[in-house]
């Protein structure tokens, strides 16, 4: 039973940094609407395949208008790995053409804004407000998150919402960026659903679902 989680977390954080100190967003991107296509095509997809599928869309669509003046079925055709490809493909455009109307072209830089386009949850709106402007309005709660802050007793929920707020309450502010990169590195490294390698684990001595 964790007693202090905002110490305990708080602990996690400065084991996960000594660590993987240079974490860093998993997709490629150069610019504001590359990382919302990015995390829009990465929706039950991983960074990897999304990373290899942005390597040559990138060099199709330049900017914001390319992509709002697309071909919904030549879009679909290069992003066709990422899965549910028609609805990815139909709220890269929509959201393009959104941008372009009531934005001037640019991708806004608020929570509330970024929730208004299509296909845009609280997890890509994060994604994009920490990757692309710095900024944190809250936690980007992916898979790894999700599983993690369970395994590590942070939350008890299984609704990403529900997990956000949770972590909100104990993350500090100024790691709110950084937490699921840190998170995510773990996940992919030695924390992996079907096979976690505890002895090798950075937090295998607080977990309190590892094998001590």
């Amino acid at each position: 039973m964790v007693k202090n989680k905002k110490s305990y977390t708080l602990k996690i954080i400065n084991i996960l940094d000594k660590n993987y100190e240079f974490v860093k967003c998993a997709l490629n991107f150069s610019n504001p609407f590359e990382l919302l296509a990015a995390t829009i095509l990465s929706a039950q997809c991983t960074d990897e395949r999304v990373n290899k599928i942005t390597e040559e869309l990138f060099k199709k669509y330049k900017n914001v208008k390319d992509y709002a003046d697309a071909d919904i079925a030549e879009l679909e055709n290069y992003i066709k790995s990422a899965g549910f490809f028609s609805n990815k493909a139909k709220n890269i455009i929509n959201s393009a053409k959104l941008i372009m109307e009531q934005y001037n072209g640019s991708v806004p830089q608020t929570m509330g804004k970024l929730l208004k386009l299509p296909g845009v949850a609280r997890k890509t709106a994060n994604v994009v407000l920490g990757g692309a402007f710095g900024n944190a309005e809250g936690i980007a709660v992916d898979t790894h998150v999700i599983r993690i802050s369970n395994l590590l007793k942070l939350t008890e929920y299984d609704d990403p919402v529900k997990i956000e707020k949770d972590l909100m309450g104990i993350v500090p502010g100024k790691s709110w960026i950084k937490f699921p990169f840190l998170i995510q590195t773990l996940g992919r490294r030695i924390c992996k659903a079907r096979n976690p390698n505890h002895t090798v684990c950075p937090l295998n001595s607080i977990c309190p679902s590892s094998d001590k």
